[in-house]
């Protein structure tokens, strides 16, 4: 990837910020008696598997593609590498649910803004435990709430198979960003996607399986 083209992206996408109209975010939800007062995710779990996926990040039109690695280092800890297609290292993060260490990145994407956005998709994305408040359900899925400092998190479990479908991250009242997963044993996501509401960004993994 040309430095021109990540400076590219960096200055003209992701410093621009359109805020989203204000509503309550349960408003289509239907409160429910609570099940279960905690909830385990099933991705990215395994710390002898270094979880291999094809990323591509749409910013404004604007398209950016290369490899992410995650690998769980400790019970609290991922690391996580994103490089070029011909393997070149762009960024190299620690992260657990309380700390983040930036190994290293390179110049062009060493940007506050954008470094806090994808502290807080991938904190999300890798999380593994939820303290559930509250629950609700819809047409297609139950619902867990959980307090997330001064924001909260909704967890939408399939009613048909009970597998994670979806992750919404909201401020008290409009939704931030919302990671998607597809897959087909609720062991391991073959497909994820991470899509901000206030920002054109849009993140997408696909699984790379070995040859």
């Amino acid at each position: 990837m040309q430095k021109s083209t990540i400076q590219f992206l960096l200055i003209n996408c992701f410093l621009a910020v359109i805020l989203i109209s204000c509503g309550s975010v349960t408003k289509n939800y239907v409160p429910k008696k609570l099940d279960k007062t905690s909830y385990t995710v099933p991705y990215f779990t395994d710390s002898k598997t270094d979880y291999v996926y094809k990323a591509n990040i749409s910013v404004y039109g604007n398209e950016l593609s290369g490899i992410f690695i995650a690998k769980k280092i400790n019970d609290t800890t991922h690391r996580i590498v994103f490089t070029t297609e011909f393997g070149n290292k762009l960024m190299d993060f620690e992260i657990s649910e309380n700390d983040f260490k930036v190994n290293s990145i390179v110049s062009e994407l060493d940007r506050k803004i954008l470094i806090n956005t994808l502290k807080e998709d991938f904190r999300l994305l890798l999380k593994k435990e939820y303290q559930i408040q509250e629950q609700f359900e819809n047409e297609s899925a139950d619902i867990y709430k959980s307090a997330d400092g001064n924001r909260d998190n909704y967890i939408f479990l399939s009613k048909k198979d009970q597998k994670l479908e979806k992750i919404v991250h909201s401020s008290k009242t409009k939704e931030k960003f919302t990671l998607l997963f597809n897959s087909e044993n609720n062991i391991f996501a073959e497909k994820i996607q991470i899509l901000h509401q206030n920002i054109k960004l849009k993140i997408e993994f696909n699984y790379l399986k070995s040859e």
